[in-house]
C-alpha cells in the first residue's frame, strides 16, 4: 500500500466463500450465520493494518475459520476499487484470493 492510500483511505469489497457440511434442520441456529461472519470481517479490518490486500485476505479466511467450527475452508477475495493508478491506466479493481483448509490452520 503507497502512503497515498494510507493517508485518504480506500475502498475494498471482499467476497468469502465458506464450504462446510449441510446443516441437519433448517434452522439458523444449526449453520453458519452469515451476519456473525460480517461481523468477523469487520472486526479484522477494524483491528488491523495491512500492507498488501493478499495478508489481508488470509487474516480474514484464518479468523473465519477460528471462530466457525463448521468451516472447512474459507475462500476469500479482497477487491481494492478504483486503485489509484497513473492517469493513462484505468481498472475498476485490482484483487488477491487466498484460500485456506481448516487442517492447515495454525
Amino acid at each position: 500500500m503507497h502512503e497515498h492510500e494510507r493517508a485518504h483511505g480506500q475502498l475494498f469489497a471482499i467476497d468469502a466463500e465458506l464450504e462446510f457440511d449441510l446443516p441437519p434442520k433448517d434452522e439458523l441456529s444449526e449453520t453458519v450465520d452469515y451476519v456473525r461472519v460480517i461481523e468477523r470481517i469487520r472486526a479484522v479490518n477494524e483491528s488491523s493494518s495491512f500492507s498488501l490486500i493478499e495478508r489481508f485476505a488470509q487474516a480474514i479466511a484464518e479468523e473465519i475459520l477460528r471462530n466457525f467450527s463448521q468451516v472447512q475452508r474459507a475462500r476469500v477475495r479482497v477487491r481494492k476499487l478504483h486503485p489509484p493508478l497513473p492517469s493513462d491506466i484505468t481498472v475498476g479493481a485490482v484483487a488477491a484470493e487466498v484460500t485456506c483448509d481448516r487442517s492447515r490452520l495454525y
